[in-house]
C-alpha cells in the first residue's frame, strides 16, 4: 500500500498563511504540521529544513504576485489602457496569491529585519513598476509623467488598504474608479 503525502504546494500555501497571519516567526514545521492535520515527518519528503520552505515560499509569493499576473493581464492582450483595467480589476478581485495585499505585507514585514529578503522584494517592486512603467509609456510621452503615474499606482494600491477614512459619501470602491480614471487620462 502507498503512502499518501501531504503535496509540496500544500506545505507552501500553509507557510504562506501562518506568515500572512503571524509573522515569519509563525512559519514553525511542527505548527504547519499540525495545521495540515499531519505529522512533521512528511515535511521532510519536500524540504531539507525550514530555510529550504521559506525559500520557496518567496518563490511562490513572487511567482504568483509579479510573474502569474502579468501573464494573466497579458494573455487577454489589448491596447495599454485596456491591459492596465485589467491589471486594476485582477488587482482589486483578492483572487488568490497574486492580489493577496496581507501576504505583500507579512513580505515587507519580513524584508525589515532580512536583507535576503529585502533584496527580493526590491526586486519584485521593480518588475512591478517596469510593466506599469511599460503599458503608462503605452499612451503617455513624458518619462516624468510616466514615473509619476506607475509610483501613484503602484503607492495606491499598497497604502489604500492601511486607510481607514471617509470619502466624503463615497465608497472606497467609487474612489478608486476615479484614481483609475485619473490615471488613464
Amino acid at each position: 500500500m502507498a503512502t499518501t503525502r501531504t503535496p509540496r504546494g500544500s506545505w507552501i500555501a500553509a507557510g504562506l498563511q501562518a506568515l500572512t497571519s503571524g509573522g515569519v516567526e509563525a512559519v514553525r514545521i511542527e505548527l504547519l504540521a499540525k495545521a495540515l492535520g499531519v505529522t512533521r515527518g512528511g515535511f521532510y519528503w519536500h524540504f531539507a529544513d525550514r530555510q529550504a520552505l521559506l525559500e520557496e515560499m518567496l518563490d511562490a509569493w513572487e511567482g504568483d504576485a509579479t510573474t502569474a499576473l502579468i501573464e494573466k493581464v497579458e494573455a487577454a492582450g489589448g491596447d495599454a489602457r485596456t491591459r492596465l483595467r485589467r491589471l486594476f480589476t485582477v488587482a482589486a478581485s483578492g483572487d488568490g496569491l497574486l492580489t493577496d495585499i496581507f501576504t505583500d505585507f507579512a513580505v515587507r514585514d519580513w524584508a525589515r529585519r532580512e536583507p535576503a529578503v529585502a533584496e527580493r522584494l526590491r526586486r519584485v517592486d521593480n518588475r512591478r513598476m517596469e510593466y506599469l512603467r511599460e503599458l503608462f509609456g503605452g499612451f503617455c510621452t513624458d518619462p516624468d509623467d510616466v514615473e509619476v503615474r506607475c509610483t501613484l499606482c503602484f503607492t495606491v494600491w499598497i497604502g489604500n488598504r492601511l486607510l481607514d477614512v471617509d470619502h466624503g459619501g463615497r465608497s472606497p470602491a467609487e474612489v478608486m474608479e476615479l484614481i483609475q480614471r485619473r490615471l488613464l487620462q
